[in-house]
């Protein structure tokens, strides 16, 4: 898997019975404290391979530092942030590279492992699968709030502690289950990954929007205006594939297109595992997730909000 049917990585099978799988992820600072910037940066760049059905094994550092403007004890908590995730993660740092940067920027290549066949792909639903999502929606415009001086402390280090959690659980809590599709909300926010799921696969989703986890503040700074730019260009980008029912809150249709950062699994799978799964979600310590949808076969590649 790669260029010609893009997912969340790369899988490259060695055997038949292993299979490595390739990510890398990177970006600009979106908290003030460099060590959990690290932290949040190591969670994102992991993310994909728990996605992918695998289990990350090794990571690489890649670094864009601004040498003669910023004191180089900050590149140290930032590294020293992502490899304490790696090492929960239970990942080996084997290297990396920086470069003199204008612009501070952190993340990691990562190689994980995976039976060939038990890789989990965007687009494997099947009619009648239910959607799961394993943590609530709302980052980005929390991050707007932050960078506007508008958000409460309390809300911060609760957001902050959201985005550096691993997808991991989630993960490990799969494998016992015949999942049929997987993919992890980035920045493309849920609508734009659902419209990855579902494009040139005939099939369209339904989703509850009352059943959507959503930060109880991102409402409150979305109805202030504080929305990233990335959610009007998610919303233009995949509008066309979405119905929304009139007189919806514009409110929930900018949290819906919300990018996130280290954001949660979108699941499926079958409607008879869809509570059970949910629940061990839940005894594992995901309390959040929900069903938020399901997937009907011939509804023309659309999502339909209801």
């Amino acid at each position: 898997m790669g260029l010609d049917n893009p997912d969340d990585a790369g899988v490259y099978r060695v055997s038949p019975e292993l299979a490595l799988i390739q990510t890398v992820d990177f970006f600009t600072p979106i908290v003030d404290d460099p060590y959990w910037f690290g932290m949040i940066a190591a969670a994102n760049a992991l993310s994909d391979i728990y996605a992918m059905g695998g289990i990350p094994k090794t990571a690489m550092n890649l670094v864009g530092f601004p040498l003669k403007s910023m004191d180089i004890a900050i590149l140290h908590r930032i590294l020293e942030g992502g490899l304490d995730k790696l090492k929960e993660a239970g990942v080996v740092l084997v290297g990396g590279h920086s470069v003199e940067d204008n612009e501070l920027k952190y993340g990691l290549s990562v190689t994980g492992f995976v039976h060939p066949d038990r890789v989990l792909t965007k687009q494997g639903l099947a009619a009648g699968d239910r959607l799961i999502l394993t943590k609530p929606l709302g980052v980005g415009i929390i991050n707007t709030a932050i960078k506007g001086g508008v958000a409460t402390p309390e809300i911060i280090e609760s957001v902050t502690n959201l985005m550096a959690t691993l997808n991991r659980t989630a993960a490990q809590v799969l494998t016992d289950f015949d999942v049929h599709a997987c993919t992890d909300i980035t920045g493309f926010g849920l609508l734009g990954h659902m419209a990855e799921m579902i494009a040139g696969t005939g099939h369209g989703v339904s989703i509850d929007v009352g059943q959507v986890p959503i930060i109880k503040e991102a409402r409150e700074y979305a109805g202030m205006g504080l929305v990233p730019a990335g959610a009007h260009n998610n919303r233009k980008f995949r509008e066309d594939m979405v119905d929304f029912p009139p007189g919806l809150d514009t409110v929930l249709r900018d949290i819906l297109f919300d990018p996130q950062t280290s954001g949660g699994l979108l699941i499926a799978v079958s409607a008879q595992q869809a509570a059970k799964l949910t629940e061990q979600l839940h005894k594992n310590g995901i309390p959040q997730a929900a069903v938020i949808g399901e997937v009907a076969a011939d509804a023309g590649e659309k999502i339909v909000v209801g």
